[in-house]
């Protein structure tokens, strides 16, 4: 019997507003699944990731292409923001105002080992764009969730970096689908590759059958 799908589609339409971004949609991932998502700029990335977190909004951590930071506020806010569903209102109000030792503790923690070890108390707005990069996928790791959904999470980091910190996020969470524009981490890091092409799922398939050559080809 097969287990039941984290995520499934069948036959499905995907648009934004009244433009369909991908049509003739069947996908299933199970649980336990990292899977990268690659297709050329509108291919649909963005749309099908929205579409998975509409599926499974109180289980997923999920780290937006454009980061969706409060640039005025500190790291540590930032990032603590990602336990806002995990606490009442006055515990999160209180470390708006006045960080606790525990949270503050565990942040600067995952600070430390995102690179941002001296940036906790740093606002965003003084950040590099990587660095930025690092504080919204801090978030999403904060929030602790078992499924990670990831737009680009890594595309401001150079390639040690990037490879670094995506095999950390991908060993913190049971499940994942993370769009790349880095065909190489495709196959590094993911045991799935999916392909997305002229409004199509072109591509679905284990990447240790998988080429550089056959990625090239999405492109």
């Amino acid at each position: 019997m097969r287990s039941e799908a984290l995520f499934h589609f069948s036959d499905a339409t995907l648009r934004q507003g009244s433009l369909v971004v991908l049509e003739q949609l069947t996908l299933r991932i199970q649980p336990g699944e990292k899977v990268a998502l690659l297709g050329p700029s509108g291919a649909g990335k963005s749309t099908l990731l929205g579409a998975l977190r509409e599926q499974q909004p109180q289980q997923v951590a999920w780290c937006p292409q454009e980061g969706a930071l409060v640039p005025m506020l500190s790291v540590f806010h930032n990032i603590y923001m990602g336990a806002l569903s995990r606490h009442g209102h006055l515990y999160n109000l209180a470390n708006l105002v006045w960080p606790l030792p525990a949270e503050r503790r565990a942040v600067q923690t995952l600070a430390s080992q995102l690179g941002l070890h001296d940036k906790w108390q740093t606002s965003v707005d003084r950040l590099s764009g990587g660095q930025a990069q690092r504080v919204a996928l801090g978030r999403a790791l904060y929030s602790q969730r078992p499924v990670l959904l990831g737009d680009e999470p890594v595309s401001s980091l150079d390639e040690h970096q990037g490879l670094a910190l995506l095999r950390q996020a991908l060993a913190q969470h049971d499940s994942a689908v993370i769009a790349l524009h880095d065909r190489n981490l495709a196959l590094q890091c993911f045991d799935r590759v999916l392909g997305l092409r002229d409004n199509r799922l072109l591509l679905d398939a284990p990447a240790s059958t998988l080429t550089l050559a056959d990625l090239d080809a999405l492109y």
